[in-house]
């Protein structure tokens, strides 16, 4: 997939745990963690919003696309 996430990046520079996002947001910590591992295959707009709203940021700052890697798969 050529949409890459990158939720740990964020969390780190908001010196957050994955727990405490999920706990936050109002889901499970496995399910976040199948996002922040990108396994995911989609996200409700409702979680991306509590995420950005959370953790201060825009859908940019945790979502990427890149052509590089969906030549890789």
């Amino acid at each position: 997939m050529s949409i890459i996430i990158e939720l740990d990046v964020m969390l780190a520079k908001r010196k957050m745990k994955l727990q405490d996002l999920a706990r936050d947001v109002g889901i499970t910590s496995a399910n976040l963690s199948i996002l922040k591992n990108g396994k995911a295959k989609a996200i409700r707009l409702e979680t991306l919003d509590a995420i950005c709203r959370i953790l201060d940021c825009q859908p940019g700052d945790i979502l990427r696309f890149s052509l590089e890697r969906s030549n890789l798969e």
